[in-house]
């Protein structure tokens, strides 16, 4: 049985490695594109509730972005009472709108967008590019302009980043790589990034998307109930026609996130949010996923330092096999976020605290209690 584990996990890392769309190169990033004849307009929305630690910091930084075509910057405020509003007027927001009351249906980012955009159309009205950010996420000063010339270089319909999460202290340090690498997993960025491959992905913290997109799709309501709303956005946009193209890739300076990680809490709530509703509610695939975790991150570590109760040859090989292809694919993302190679060999301790956050994600769902964000439950 230890021979046929361990067989097991070697032969699901060869198959990641090689056959995973090599989603753990993270070699998919922003180069610079030639400028447009022509700058588009692009108009800016940040959902925001109860924002107030970082609204100023992250409208100051697109206020004062770099971009050379006309940009319109609009905050959709979403019944913030810490002074959201206020302070994103006094950083230099263009327009704060007051979303209305969320109706039933919709999660509220997405309702506040979707009255912003609505917005847009007699604050922008020829806006060609939306880009959507988070009031967490600031973007370099040349991000703007560095997206909509790669959207007009390769014709885009979505251009995203995975924006630099914070990764402070010993718990960020230690889980937010991982969890870069675990989307890029789930996500392998060159085949969202291929026309010819129906998967599709984004990073909701910056997205610039064509406004004819957005109305083909039929606006935010086509997705209105989405807790994992980027992705679902893109698939929908992807979706399109066979040539529509979308692009996603992993951010350095370009697009920051000042959500503060240093906290267990903090990363835990961040997964455990909308885990469950990955694996579509389902306890089967909650147990599949669970079981697969521990299989393919920990069996092949548990067998290598229990050697010396064992000595199974064939076991130790094929153990040792999923190991270094372990560190090797996990190296890359490590290295993007300027950690040391040793710490490599910590990513099966890091799966096992991930399969814990899903399954709380899933206890979060059978409370009543799934989804929660800024006050509301999902």
């Amino acid at each position: 049985m230890l021979t046929i584990i361990a067989l097991f996990a070697g032969i699901a890392w060869l198959w990641l490695t090689l056959l995973q769309g090599n989603f753990w190169r993270a070699s998919e990033r922003l180069t610079d594109s030639p400028a447009p004849e022509e700058w588009p307009a692009v108009v800016a929305i940040i959902p925001a509730r109860n924002e107030a630690e970082t609204i100023g910091a992250v409208v100051e930084a697109l206020i004062q972005n770099d971009y050379p075509g006309d940009f319109t910057l609009i905050v959709a405020n979403d019944s913030s009472d810490d002074g959201t509003a206020e302070l994103a007027r006094a950083s230099g927001a263009h327009e704060v709108l007051d979303v209305p009351p969320l109706p039933n249906g919709w999660t509220g980012k997405l309702w506040a967008v979707e009255n912003a955009i609505q917005h847009s159309e007699m604050v922008a009205p020829d806006a060609k590019y939306v880009l959507l950010t988070d009031a967490d996420i600031q973007l370099a000063p040349d991000t703007v302009s560095r997206l909509v010339a790669k959207a007009e270089n390769e014709n885009l319909a979505l251009t995203s980043l995975m924006a630099r999460l914070d990764a402070r202290g010993p718990w960020a340090s230690f889980l937010i790589p991982a969890f870069i690498y675990f989307f890029q997993k789930l996500y392998p960025f060159p085949r969202a990034n291929d026309p010819d491959d129906n998967l599709a992905a984004a990073a909701g913290g910056c997205m610039l998307a064509r406004k004819d997109a957005i109305t083909a799709i039929g606006g935010m309501g086509k997705i209105r109930s989405a807790l994992i709303d980027d992705c679902t956005f893109a698939k929908a946009i992807k979706d399109l026609s066979p040539f529509t193209k979308i692009w996603l890739g992993l951010a350095s300076d370009e697009a920051v996130s000042l959500r503060d990680n240093r906290s267990l809490s903090s990363i835990w709530n961040m997964v455990a949010r909308t885990a469950y509703a990955q694996l579509a509610y389902s306890p089967v695939f909650l147990f599949g996923t669970v079981l697969g975790m521990i299989l393919v991150y920990l069996a092949a570590p548990l067998i290598l330092l229990s050697a010396f109760y064992h000595w199974n040859l064939f076991a130790l090989i094929f153990s040792g096999i999923a190991c270094a292809l372990m560190a090797y694919t996990y190296w890359p993302t490590l290295r993007l976020y300027g950690r040391a190679p040793w710490e490599a060999v910590l990513l099966p301790v890091a799966a096992g605290l991930y399969a814990a956050m899903t399954f709380s994600s899933a206890l979060r769902h059978w409370r009543g209690e799934g989804g929660q964000w800024k006050g509301r439950s999902y």
